[in-house]
């Protein structure tokens, strides 16, 4: 089926020609390729069907399709040998530079002889000369022949490399690869690192370059250290070549890269990334070598003992580690042999060897932000933390349920691995109860572990189930005759039914109420229920005071202050009377929040420390994490961020002695993360987000980790650190979850919208505007949420803009509007429509200023509505900085008189700065504009240099010397120029 209308003329066929060369490569651009390819033949002019051939011959090229190529560009050297004129001087140039690209494909191909390669570029010589062509074009491809076979490399070379560039030369990056791969080929890895430096740093590139350079690059520059700039490139480079068929190569370096520096998950989740290339790659040289580093990859996994874990390879089947790996090096010893076979050497089975036989340069390197290990690469759920200290297991089965019950009465962190070694035994086929009056029945060590499940569910805030569960335990403890028991899980139904989440507007009153009317049950409850023992009443009065701390939490009223620690001080007395450590540090640790909530952080830090010497005295010592991590958030509230770092620092040091799930250790990281930022320390603060994040994953809490995981992201961004933020998201959006859509959408839409951000910071503007033109698309669709349309669309405007799009920007720009009348956003929109215009007019000149100015006029109407709904512009007032716009769009568009009669409208409104006035610099920039207008545009020096030195004074005088340099400057060229 044809992919587009077919072309009814020649000005059709060049439309679509030039249409079809904006698209990516791939089958879409290859297949429309074809089609143009028959259109153009039925036009009786031969140049309509050359300059189709041309873009069908780079189609197959940058698509991996090496076997056409050749096919292709036959027929275009037919068609110049018949028809020489019809080649103008740029086809005739196009036509003997694509000669490199036939040569390439022919080795890239084993089928095709050596004495057939030679022939060819025996072909291009003869060519060349006959054209009174320089030879250096032929020298190259005759030494990448021998570096292909491994043969006569250095004489190759030599003959290659002294000879001057011309025209029809590699470009200057391409040769500048091929020199440093044959420094790394003499095992020179100084001298060809020095050799790569100008494409390394981006002074020289192409269409393949810095990436095909970065992927070779990789280990060398771990060879000699320079792990930084390896882990750099690695990240810019690979997003430069996933997914491409015609850089299979290039990923399997990358994933070569991640086997030798302990990434070993991180390769095996970019393998899936790049599953596509299994079956995409046509080019046999570039398949093997894909091939050969997902073997390094896979192989290495293996050795790790990881054989069994699941491995993205070719489509049809699933795959395990071991099975890929024996299927792929069945297919690349293959090729492997094919080519030497062809070539009469040993050169490629040499390489690949060399390549699988290379051991780790380093035992780990943290590559992103979102450090995993291969634990965490199997299907199974969260990973445990590192193991901790716990208590060990007894081995027989009624001290286990004896010690669990202890260690539970305690509130002790090992009490769960003694009810998961129970819940494992329980469930065996084979299971039976001890006779032991001392145990109580099956029925009662059931209902002990549903009891332990449903606190589980509560934990992750599963309020529903957690209900349900304490109701089934409290029938099975009433079965075996437990009455306090029993009342023990009816309160904690009743507590977890109260927080179940109530959806509307009045949804904290509702849970008030609810709370209200489980503390009133609990009472009952508690005056129903004689002969409990003191660690059950002790419970119990904890579930009261813990329902009435909440009700505050919610209500936020000071009526229900004083309830709460009346009921803690009777929770204080009772276990103080009976020695209860767990349930009195619990009393002190209510009253402190209760303080907190009601405003009065410093006795809350006074209670806190209190507590605190009474834990370090009397225990128990779990509790000190946790104080220590309240006291911090505390000092956080008292902004004293230099005692919170030190106690959630101490924090997270105890926490490590106990089971991972005893202690929150992502909120502390998350805490953490906050004092570090409000100390100047954002690095740390990224590290203790991912940390924060980890911790969820492994608790399951998937939606809290991918918040914090996109609150990393922006950080990252904000610090610079792009290709970090674009690696930490792609990683998260190439989840399961996130691509079959279960989590949520705004999210994920939160974390794509990041990512397009941080392409645009990367200069990618491409990717960048078809991510935000696909989110503001999305957002559309979101009629409980305009405002974030709003912004959305007026960002994508933007990016369109820059692209040069303006009709597209029109229209993103409009719906922005549309969504701003719901949900205004004012800052957000004048922006975008100032920032419009000025594009408009920069790039088209007079012939955007109608458009331009007619963004202008929708951004006077968003100040108008501003103004009368007296918002308050975040910087500078929507007015100063329209009027400003005004004069610079103007300017760009050669209309000097309305560009100063506008900004002399700015600086009024603006007006004279002062000595602390932080508009300083906006007010020097409006009077350097206006100067150069004046001055330079319509030739006004006199005035202008008035106005500038006038200007220089005041700033001078008021203390704002840096903001008077531009002004010094264009003074002296305009001095200069009279």
């Amino acid at each position: 089926m044809p992919t587009a209308p077919h072309p009814q003329n020649t000005d059709e066929l060049f439309q679509a020609l030039q249409e079809n060369d904006q698209l990516p490569y791939g089958r879409t651009r290859t297949v429309t390729a074809e089609e143009l390819v028959d259109a153009a033949e039925q036009f009786a002019e031969p140049a309509p069907l050359a300059y189709a051939l041309f873009e069908l011959q780079e189609a197959y090229t940058y698509g991996s399709e090496p076997r056409k190529s050749p096919v292709v560009f036959a027929r275009l050297l037919n068609l110049f040998d018949e028809q020489p004129d019809v080649f103008d001087e740029r086809m005739r140039h196009m036509l003997f530079w694509r000669f490199k690209w036939v040569a390439n494909a022919l080795r890239a191909l084993p089928e095709v002889p050596l004495s057939g390669l030679r022939q060819w570029l025996t072909e291009m010589r003869d060519r060349y000369v006959k054209a009174d062509l320089d030879l250096q074009p032929y020298y190259g491809q005759a030494y990448q022949l021998a570096a292909h076979l491994g043969e006569d490399t250095l004489l190759a070379y030599e003959l290659w490399a002294g000879r001057t560039r011309t025209r029809l030369s590699d470009c200057e990056a391409c040769e500048i690869c091929e020199r440093a791969l044959y420094h790394l080929g003499t095992g020179d890895d100084e001298r060809a690192l020095r050799t790569w430096e100008p494409v390394l740093a981006g002074k020289d590139s192409c269409q393949e370059e810095p990436a095909r350079s970065v992927s070779y690059a990789l280990l060398p520059l771990l060879r000699t250290g320079r792990t930084d700039r390896a882990r750099e490139l690695h990240l810019a480079g690979y997003r430069a070549c996933r997914r491409n068929p015609s850089m299979a190569g290039e990923v399997g370096r990358h994933l070569e890269f991640c086997a030798l520096t302990g990434n070993e998950a991180r390769g095996l989740e970019l393998l899936a990334e790049n599953r596509n290339l299994f079956a995409e790659v046509e080019s046999p040289l570039d398949l093997l070598d894909f091939l050969t580093g997902v073997e390094v990859l896979l192989r290495r996994v293996e050795l790790l003992g990881h054989d069994s874990l699941p491995a993205a390879g070719y489509a049809g089947r699933t795959w395990t580690v071991a099975g890929l790996r024996t299927e792929v090096r069945g297919r690349a010893d293959d090729l492997a042999a094919r080519f030497d076979a062809r070539n009469g050497t040993t050169a490629h089975t040499d390489r690949r060897n060399a390549r699988l036989d290379r051991t780790p340069l380093l035992e780990t390197l943290e590559l992103t932000l979102r450090t995993r290990g291969l634990d965490d690469a199997g299907p199974a759920a969260p990973v445990a933390e590192p193991t901790a200290r716990t208590t060990a297991l007894p081995t027989s089965l009624p001290e286990l349920i004896l010690q669990a019950r202890t260690l539970d009465q305690q509130g002790h962190p090992d009490g769960p691995a003694c009810w998961a070694r129970l819940r494992t035994l329980v469930a065996a086929r084979d299971y039976a109860h001890p006779d032991d009056p001392a145990l109580g029945p099956l029925v009662q060590l059931r209902a002990d572990l549903l009891a332990e499940e449903a606190n589980r569910a509560g934990e992750k805030d599963e309020f529903a189930d957690a209900a349900d569960l304490h109701e089934e335990a409290a029938a099975l403890y009433d079965d075996a005759g437990e009455p306090g028991h029993a009342a023990l899980s009816r309160a904690c139904a009743l507590l977890a039914t109260a927080e179940i989440p109530v959806q509307g507007t009045d949804g904290a009153e509702a849970k008030t109420a609810a709370l209200t009317s489980a503390h009133a049950s609990m009472v009952r409850l508690h005056e129903e229920t004689p002969g409990l023992a003191p660690f059950q009443e002790a419970r119990l009065m904890r579930l009261k005071a813990t329902a009435l701390g909440l009700r505050l939490q919610t209500s936020r009223s000071d009526e229900h202050v004083a309830p709460v620690f009346a009921e803690t001080d009777v929770l204080h007395a009772f276990a103080t009377r009976h020695d209860l450590a767990g349930q009195l540090s619990g009393a002190l640790q209510l009253r402190a929040s209760t303080h907190a909530i009601s405003g009065d952080l410093p006795a809350a830090v006074t209670e806190t420390d209190a507590l605190l010497d009474r834990l370090k005295a009397h225990g128990p010592a779990w509790h000190l994490p946790r104080t220590l991590g309240l006291r911090g958030r505390l000092q956080l509230g008292l902004r004293d961020a230099q005692a919170a770092h030190a106690d959630l620092t101490e924090a997270l040091r105890l926490a490590a002695d106990w089971p991972a799930d005893a202690i929150d250790t992502a909120r502390l990281h998350s805490d953490l993360a906050e004092a570090c930022m409000h100390l100047g320390h954002p690095d740390e603060a990224l590290r203790h987000l991912t940390r924060s994040a980890e911790r969820e994953l492994r608790r399951g809490n998937r939606t809290d980790a991918f918040c914090t995981y996109s609150n990393a992201a922006q950080l990252s961004l904000d610090l610079g650190r792009v290709e970090d933020c674009i690696a930490l998201l792609d990683s998260l959006l190439a989840e399961p979850d996130v691509t079959t859509g279960e989590l949520d959408d705004r999210l994920i839409a939160q974390l794509r919208l990041t990512r397009a951000r941080a392409l645009h910071t990367g200069e990618d503007l491409k990717a960048a505007t078809a991510e935000f033109v696909a989110l503001a698309a999305e957002s559309a669709r979101w009629d409980d949420d305009p405002g974030s349309h709003a912004m959305i669309a007026a960002e994508t405007a933007v990016l369109l803009g820059e692209s040069g799009e303006f009709g597209r920007a029109r229209e993103a720009a409009d719906q922005a509007l549309a969504a701003h009348a719901r949900a205004p956003r004012y800052d957000q929109l004048s922006n975008c429509l100032r920032e419009l215009a000025r594009l408009q007019a920069q790039q088209q000149g007079p012939d955007g200023l109608a458009d331009a100015r007619a963004f202008l006029s929708d951004a006077g109407r968003v100040a108008d509505e501003a103004r009368d709904a007296e918002y308050e512009a975040h910087g500078r007032s929507l007015d100063t900085a329209l009027a400003y716009e005004h004069g610079r769009v103007n300017a760009y568009a050669g209309q000097y008189d309305d560009a100063l009669v506008a900004l002399e409208k700015a600086l009024t409104l603006l007006g004279d700065p002062g000595r602390d006035d932080d508009r300083a610099g906006e007010w020097a920039e409006c009077v350097r504009l206006a100067g150069a207008v004046e001055g330079l545009y319509l030739e006004r020096p006199a005035p202008a240099l008035t106005r500038l030195d006038a200007a220089v004074s005041r700033l001078t005088a008021l203390g704002h010397t840096e903001e008077t340099e531009p002004l010094i400057s264009l003074a002296a060229r305009l001095r200069d120029e009279e």
